[in-house]
């Protein structure tokens, strides 16, 4: 290691170039680099790189989000000044390791066996003792004993100006200091591979090639030229969306302000994707059968990739990343939630669009456009979790749906603590977005799914933004195991005809016909309470009913002492008339009546606590997944890194130097042999540049072996 942290001394030059120089080979300089490349990794580990910036927006709020896209916090890696501080890093280092190397070389090859007797005494470990033979024998000994222990040795005579005698100079541990440059040309080697396989090369191809980001929509194969980059970059990495059945050679690089199209010397066909996975829903394998395409032979290569079982061709490396929809043939059928309007079938593909104006009459006139934004065929779910788990009931990794029901539209929250992880089938999530732009994201599962309420119920989920979790609104399933009684009783709540001739129906069973003034004020109350249940427009224009609409009611116009027995007689003669309602619907789609049983009681219950949430539904259609064709894509990354092997050359060297710094100990020894007679006299010591247990013992048993004495 060096002696000094400072840098190279220039002795000529203006003072600040001097200054400078010093500076940029210093080593604290390169710790100071090292120590912001390491907070901004983490930062880049902790904050998701890439994402579009709406995802910043929501999660961070604006102003952080236009911060972090100001100083590239959403590109780390990429970032210009991210780049900066590499290339100092690897300047710093050159001039480091050019600083110290030849120092180090010289070393490697003195013995210093010029040392004087007098500086031996002054180290640490130290021993002498009287030895039985002449000088030049014990000397030519004790260096036969050294070079035997795997040291090196280097015998010096001494005469008698320089004071007779015989200087035996050892050294061992050398590795230490070639640790130190092995270490050190490893950083260098990391970051130039980091610079070679990052976005330097094409950062260079954008300033001095003309190319630039795009940051339109469109087919690929309209984009312009100035937008693509060759096939022969050197450096890239992109990704790459391939569906069943279909080829592509261009993959997208991301940059901050656009995409650039790399184009490939191959054609990527995907013949099948497979997907397996666990109980919990996760996937524990996804591959790709692939068909490569040779653009200049024509050669068809089959290949399998999986995770952490990348193929290569010409140079690039393909990667499996991810997975995603191809596009898959979505059948729906639009169920409208206002009065008047009547269903209609839908077709459409994942990824696409269109517009809903005049359709059924639902949307009333105003522009609504349906965006098809994905398929889900396996949605494994928590429907026993305990109430307050976290999370967002969409992601099927994340299992946790039974909060996101628990905290749908309305009331009638109902909570277990029994884990229970179940495949409730396939869903579809879309948005419905405005003439102004704005959307809501809708999430709907195609099954009936048993949550524990004793019919099993439709779940409609809603969001206003992508940060927010799902809140589900609960549809009863009817004896069809479908939407359609539910739908045909909310309907009918919004015609007065229909609700007038349920409540006349209402009334005739539950008074005789000879009480017509009862008769008469039953029927108002009934009516009355069914107006209320369907809900007006309040004085602000927003829409008042439900339950909420009656409780209101209730408070406004009966006196608290007497508003507990009087709601318990509204509620029995508002699901006595919603019965009547659901008869009546019944009748009219030519089936026969509900029976008087516990389910049927069971689905009016969820019937009237979805029918009062239904009253906040944002929406005036509800989409219902009817049939569907899937179609998957992989999502490759494909990449060119030559810095590569630069790299896993400095990971080796670096392992390399490390373990020599810390693990090889660099030891000198002397032993000067003084004649005395026949006899002579050895005074030993030894330096080790650090000071350890193993090398106090080390020095206890040098000092018996060779000389025959005890250190002090």
């Amino acid at each position: 290691m060096s002696d000094t942290t400072q840098g190279v001394q220039v002795r000529s030059g203006p003072q600040a170039l001097r200054a400078g120089i010093e500076l940029l080979s210093s080593m604290r300089f390169a710790i100071s680099l090292l120590t912001v490349i390491c907070i901004a990794s983490v930062i880049g580990t902790v904050l998701k790189q890439h994402e579009p910036a709406v995802n910043y927006v929501n999660q961070f709020g604006p102003f952080w989000a236009e911060l972090f896209a100001a100083i590239q916090l959403n590109a780390v890696y990429s970032a210009w000044w991210f780049l900066l501080i590499l290339a100092f890093l690897v300047v710093s280092t050159s001039l480091c390791i050019a600083r110290n190397t030849p120092k180090i070389l010289v070393d490697l090859k003195v013995y210093k066996e010029n040392i004087r007797e007098q500086s031996l005494k002054a180290f640490h470990h130290k021993a002498q003792a009287e030895l039985g033979g002449p000088a030049e024998v014990e000397a030519r000994r004790i260096g036969t004993l050294l070079a035997g222990g795997g040291w090196k040795v280097r015998l010096q005579q001494r005469d008698a100006a320089q004071g007779a005698g015989w200087m035996v100079a050892a050294k061992a541990g050398a590795a230490n200091k070639i640790g130190y440059i092995a270490a050190h040309s490893a950083i260098v080697l990391i970051c130039l591979g980091g610079l070679f396989d990052g976005d330097l090369i094409v950062r260079a191809q954008m300033l001095l090639g003309g190319k630039t980001p795009y940051a339109g929509s469109g087919l690929i194969s309209e984009v312009k030229p100035e937008h693509r980059l060759s096939e022969r970059n050197p450096t890239f990495r992109g990704n790459l969306v391939v569906a069943e059945g279909t080829q592509s050679s261009t993959a997208i690089l991301s940059q901050s302000d656009g995409v650039l199209l790399q184009e490939l010397p191959f054609a990527i066909e995907l013949k099948k994707f497979i997907v397996e996975h666990y109980s919990t829903g996760m996937p524990k394998l996804f591959a790709s059968e692939i068909v490569i395409h040779d653009k200049e032979t024509g050669a068809k290569t089959p290949a399998r990739i999986e995770v952490n079982h990348p193929a290569s061709y010409k140079g690039v490396e393909i990667y499996q990343s991810s997975f995603d929809d191809g596009g898959s043939h979505l059948k729906l059928r639009a169920m409208p939630m206002v009065a008047g309007a009547k269903p209609f079938d839908i077709e459409g593909t994942v990824g696409g669009s269109t517009e809903l104006v005049g359709k059924g009459g639902a949307t009333g006139g105003e522009k609504l456009t349906l965006e098809f934004t994905a398929l889900r065929t396996i949605n494994v779910e928590n429907l026993g979790g305990a109430a307050g788990a976290t999370g967002s009931g969409v992601d099927v990794r994340k299992v946790d749906l039974r909060e996101s029901v628990e905290s749908r539209l309305g009331a009638a929250n109902k909570t277990v603590t029994k884990k229970e992880l179940r495949n409730v089938g396939p869903s579809v999530t879309y948005k419905l977005r405005d003439a102004a732009g704005q959307a809501r994201e809708f999430h709907n599962y195609m099954l009936p799914v048993d949550t524990g309420d004793g019919v099993p119920v439709f779940l409609l989920g809603v969001r206003e933004n992508p940060a927010d979790p799902f809140r589900y609104l609960r549809v009863p399933a009817d004896d069809q195991s479908s939407m359609d009684g539910f739908m045909r009783l909310h309907a009918a709540l919004g015609d007065p005809a229909a609700r007038e001739q349920a409540v006349r129906r209402y009334v005739a069973q539950a008074v005789e016909a000879s009480r017509p003034e009862l008769a008469e004020q039953l029927t108002q109350s009934a009516l009355r309470a069914l107006a209320l249940f369907a809900g007006s427009n309040g004085p602000e224009g927003k829409k008042v009913g439900g339950l909420p609409a009656i409780s209101d009611f209730m408070e406004a116009n009966v006196p608290e002492a007497e508003r507990a027995r009087a709601g318990e007689v509204l509620v029995r003669i508002l699901n006595g008339a919603l019965f009547e309602l659901a008869q009546l619907t019944r009748e009219r789609a030519g089936l026969k009546p509900l029976e008087q049983s516990d389910q049927t009681q069971t689905f009016m219950t969820q019937a009237v606590l979805s029918l009062s949430d239904a009253q906040i539904y944002p929406a005036p259609l509800v989409f219902e997944l009817k049939d569907f064709t899937q179609v998957q894509a992989s999502v490759f990354q494909v990449a060119r890194a030559p810095g590569k092997n630069i790299v896993y050359l400095g990971c080796a060297l670096l392992i390399l130097g490390v373990f020599a710094m810390l693990y090889v100990r660099e030891r000198r020894v002397w032993v000067w042999v003084a004649p005395r007679g026949e006899q002579s006299h050895a005074l030993m010591a030894l330096s080790t540049n650090r000071k350890t247990m193993d090398g106090d013992r080390e020095f206890v048993q040098l000092a018996d072996k060779l000389i025959g004495a005890r250190p002090h």
